[in-house]
């Protein structure tokens, strides 16, 4: 080697050597929550929320403004990134706010807490209805006499939520679920007549809640002759499926606040069955180790 290769060479190891510890002071881990500081700067003033559409994301707004949370922002994702993003903080103990609401698998599979909300935004636990199409009960009786008997529990939508979490297939966590529960399943269909081959759409929104219910029922439909296709949209879309008698139905809405200003905008052009799940809860949810952090008004602590 050259002397000025040599140069070189150790020009370069010395570089090197310089350089390690700063990339070793330069850690991509983030800081775990700090109870004893204020959460803002924890989490950059940041509640991370699902799509934009959502019900609870015009609540979450609200809240914003009815809180004077001048500094904080709602973070557009979706409920799988949100979850997902969830996921990441908890399993290393960092400070996250999340748009929340139960049913949900992520309330059985991590420990978390609703914030309080003194100011009443988010409203007190709602109910989830069925809406179907004007004209359903003439043309479907059957499917109608179904959907107007669906009702289950927050506990057993659970169980759909959180094996289809796991990776088990919808329809198939679905059909499980029917075959464990057949007592209640001929409570939704007896006496209904088996119909054969009729077509019927259902419509939902992509959260793992509705994701377990619309599953639920288009089996049960299934299993008395429908041909049931489901297709998963936006919030609005949703609702106009039904209006227009694109689709059938749905059993998604959830009133009186998440869905209450599409309920009010289509009224007249549907049919509300009324109630297939009680006590479903919405509002700003944090993990359980964030002591300090209680209500919503805590986001605003320096």
């Amino acid at each position: 080697m050259h002397l000025k290769q040599r140069q070189w060479w150790w020009l370069l190891v010395a570089a090197v050597v310089l350089l390690v510890p700063t990339l070793a002071g330069c850690s991509t881990d983030l800081a775990q929550y700090q109870a004893n500081k204020a959460v803002g700067p924890q989490v950059d003033y940041t509640i991370t929320g699902i799509d934009a559409g959502a019900g609870e994301m015009a609540t979450a707004q609200k809240a914003i403004k009815k809180y004077h949370l001048s500094k904080w922002q709602l973070q557009t994702s979706s409920s799988s990134a949100m979850t997902s993003t969830l996921g990441k903080a908890i399993k290393n103990r960092q400070a996250i706010i999340v748009t929340g609401w139960q049913p949900h698998w992520m309330f059985t599979k991590y420990k978390l807490k609703f914030l309080r909300d003194p100011k009443g935004v988010f409203g007190k636990a709602e109910n989830i209805h069925t809406v179907v199409r004007k004209g359903l009960k003439q043309d479907k009786p059957e499917a109608y006499t179904v959907l107007n008997r669906f009702h289950w529990t927050k506990a057993e939508m659970s169980k759909v939520m959180l094996a289809v979490n796991k990776g088990a297939d919808p329809k198939r966590s679905a059909d499980k679920w029917i075959k464990q529960h057949p007592q209640q399943v001929r409570q939704w269909t007896a006496g209904v007549k088996h119909v054969h081959g009729q077509s019927l759409k259902m419509t939902y929104v992509a959260w793992d809640s509705e994701v377990a219910s619309t599953n639920v029922v288009a089996e049960v439909l299934r299993s008395i002759g429908y041909k049931v296709t489901i297709q998963s949209m936006e919030m609005q879309p949703m609702w106009a499926s039904i209006a227009t008698k694109a689709a059938d139905a749905q059993v998604c809405a959830w009133l009186p606040n998440t869905s209450g200003v599409y309920y009010r905008k289509y009224r007249g052009q549907f049919v509300d069955l009324g109630v297939n799940l009680r006590g479903a809860k919405v509002g700003l949810a944090v993990p359980t180790y964030m002591t300090k952090v209680n209500s919503i008004t805590d986001l605003n602590k320096k």
